[in-house]
């Protein structure tokens, strides 16, 4: 049986410290001596409810690993910021080998050290994730108070602060893409997987009727459409028939992403999920993307997304990181009826 997580995330009855002193949480950081920098057009809005998306990140600190890094902590200030998503591809070329493996240090520890990221990461598995031991990235839960990955599928609900709850649903969509299977020595205990039981288990979650949950988000790693270099492939495209229907039955609100290395938001004509697609924490693809009906957004560039909640509005900002800081590049807005 896979785990189902329930926040223990209440709200406290004081007033946040910022809030007191009518400051913004990055004002309030700052004038206390924190030494980074705002982002410009990222606005923290007060009672929201925000978290942090990276994606394909894993490659020891190289290509714009470190300079997403550095501005991700800058944003989880700006945004006082819950938790961070990972949608897979931890680590690069080939997963880990054991909780013990080096990568766990060249590619996270050593890298994510702003203080801001020392908060809960959940995180999905993606393809180059399944060429390792995915075990051990599991029970590298248990070494470090930060990486929660419980399971290769799992879900949790968070109290947001009008007491309403965010459920995330956090996939594994490497079973579910078919050319794996040609490779069996590539991707490691993959035919293992049973896509019947976890489909199951994805149904049973999206079906559930707490009055309660106001937003439903599902992580993974591969996208239900793309207008990068993905686009025409059948693994792309046999996906989405699997899961886009699925998604639209019990309106899921956002369907987040990686895979492609770059940022692109869409929502096809006749479509109720959103698919925010972001996978360029390290390596980008500047080639052509955005060739896709119902792209509304997309960008060959190195960063991640922010997504903050208030009330019945989500907000997300696709944020560039570089050498030179940062750039707001995008700013959606999607409000529930």
């Amino acid at each position: 049986m896979k785990y189902t997580f329930f926040t223990a995330l209440m709200l406290s009855c004081s007033v946040s410290a910022f809030a007191q002193h009518d400051m913004t949480p990055f004002e309030y950081e700052k004038q206390t001596g924190y030494s980074g920098k705002n982002i410009t057009g990222l606005n923290y809005q007060e009672d929201s409810f925000n978290f942090i998306v990276l994606g394909d990140f894993g490659r020891v600190g190289d290509y714009y690993q470190r300079d997403v890094a550095r501005e991700m902590g800058q944003a989880t200030i700006v945004l006082d910021a819950s938790f961070i998503v990972s949608v897979g591809d931890n680590f690069y070329p080939d997963g880990v080998e054991s909780t013990q493996d080096y990568h766990w240090i060249s590619s996270f520890e050593e890298i994510y050290k702003d203080p801001s990221l020392y908060r809960a990461w959940y995180v999905a598995l993606g393809n180059h994730d399944y060429r390792g031991n995915v075990q051990a990235q599991i029970d590298y839960s248990k070494v470090s108070r930060r990486w929660n990955m419980p399971d290769r599928y799992y879900s949790k609900k968070f109290k947001m602060e009008n007491g309403k709850l965010l459920k995330m649903i956090v996939m594994d969509t490497n079973p579910y893409i078919e050319s794996y299977y040609k490779t069996p020595e590539k991707y490691l205990n993959l035919a293992k997987q049973d896509t019947a039981a976890q489909r199951t288990w994805l149904t049973k979650e999206l079906a559930e009727n707490d009055p309660n949950v106001s937003w439903t988000v599902v992580i993974g790693h591969h996208p239900l459409y793309s207008g990068g270099p993905r686009k025409d492939i059948m693994d792309t495209k046999r996906f989405e028939q699997q899961f886009a229907d699925l998604f639209d039955k019990y309106k899921v609100d956002a369907y987040i992403c990686g895979h492609e290395h770059d940022q692109q938001v869409i929502k096809p004509k006749g479509r109720y999920t959103t698919q925010y697609l972001t996978g360029s924490a390290s390596e980008v693809r500047r080639g052509e993307t955005g060739k896709r009906e119902g792209t509304i957004f997309s960008a060959g560039e190195p960063g991640f997304m922010t997504f903050s909640i208030l009330d019945n509005k989500l907000t997300v900002h696709v944020i560039k990181a570089d050498s030179n800081g940062n750039e707001v590049l995008y700013k959606h807005q999607h409000t529930k009826k």
